[in-house]
């Protein structure tokens, strides 16, 4: 098959998609790399004359990839994850309205242009976790105690553009990440950005029912087959503060191996084909749930 990466420059060196790509050509299928944010691009050449099979997205929120994947799927190509469901969770103000309805456990969230407006949420909203509405990676995420607190802040936000402030969840300061690939859940825990002080730490954990479900609801509420959720557990159950298309996929067995198959097993179904020479296809059609993966699972292994 052939591929085209989307990757900017934060995520030049980064092992996720770097190994990926690499594992993708030792299985011999030709991957183009398209820096959009350090390039001169043909967009016409590029979408219509390329003849990729599929296009796959990794790049920083914001930034000018999501628009030529999006370029690629308005002329029909395959893109990985689907182009409108990138969207969907990269716009937080989107994902929040988008999760809301769909019933997912999602914080109240408030949106403003213009950091003052903040000063109109409710009081009894606080303490806030305010963050930009394009952020990712835990850029510029902020805890807030009080509305006086919020106002010192007004200078900081100022260039943040969107900003959204959601009430805080109370915690044990560990985060859960659940990730989803080749139609399988992994969950692992790490410190918590909001709790700077606590031991920093990255471990695999077992996945509960409950948040497997969640994460599983989560998917299919934004239409990711790529993807990872932030989970906090609160004093009234799971709750879901972010959602992330591409993660970084930490702690997943073979993780380069695993993304690489349903990279490919996308691009196929996305041509309605077999494509060329590969590993065997491992993600499963929706509506089939994603399940969750053994705590010690069997080697991914190589491509044939």
């Amino acid at each position: 098959m052939r591929l085209c990466f989307l990757v900017e420059e934060h995520y030049r060196y980064d092992g996720m998609p770097v190994e990926v790509i690499r594992r993708l050509i030792a299985w011999g299928h030709r991957v183009d790399v398209l820096r959009p944010g350090s390039s001169l691009v043909n967009v016409e050449e590029a979408v219509r004359a390329g003849g990729h099979d599929a296009w796959v997205l990794k790049t920083v929120s914001g930034g000018p990839g999501l628009t030529l994947l999006e370029a690629a799927a308005a002329v029909g190509l395959t893109t990985v994850n689907d182009a409108r469901s990138i969207r969907g969770v990269r716009d937080k103000v989107l994902a929040a309205a988008i999760g809301r309805a769909r019933g997912l456990p999602m914080p109240r969230t408030y949106a403003a242009a213009r950091p003052e407006s903040l000063a109109e949420v409710p009081e009894a909203e606080f303490p806030l976790v305010v963050k930009p509405a394009d952020g990712s990676s835990g850029r510029a995420v902020r805890l807030v105690s009080s509305p006086d607190r919020l106002a010192g802040l007004w200078p900081e936000l100022a260039g943040e553009g969107m900003l959204i402030a959601q009430p805080y969840v109370a915690n044990s300061g560990v985060d859960l990440k659940v990730y989803c690939v080749g139609g399988e859940l992994y969950a692992t825990e790490r410190s918590s950005p909001l709790h700077p002080d606590g031991p920093v730490r990255e471990r695999r954990v077992p996945l509960s029912a409950e948040v497997a479900r969640i994460a599983a609801d989560a998917g299919a509420a934004f239409g990711l087959d790529l993807y990872g959720v932030d989970v906090l557990l609160g004093p009234d159950g799971p709750v879901i503060v972010d959602v992330n298309d591409f993660p970084s996929f930490r702690q997943v067995p073979d993780a380069a191996a695993r993304v690489g198959r349903a990279v490919l097993e996308l691009a196929r179904r996305g041509a309605g084909g077999t494509g060329g020479a590969g590993p065997a296809a491992v993600v499963p059609a929706r509506p089939v749930p994603p399940r969750v993966a053994e705590q010690v699972p069997a080697s991914a292994g190589e491509g044939r």
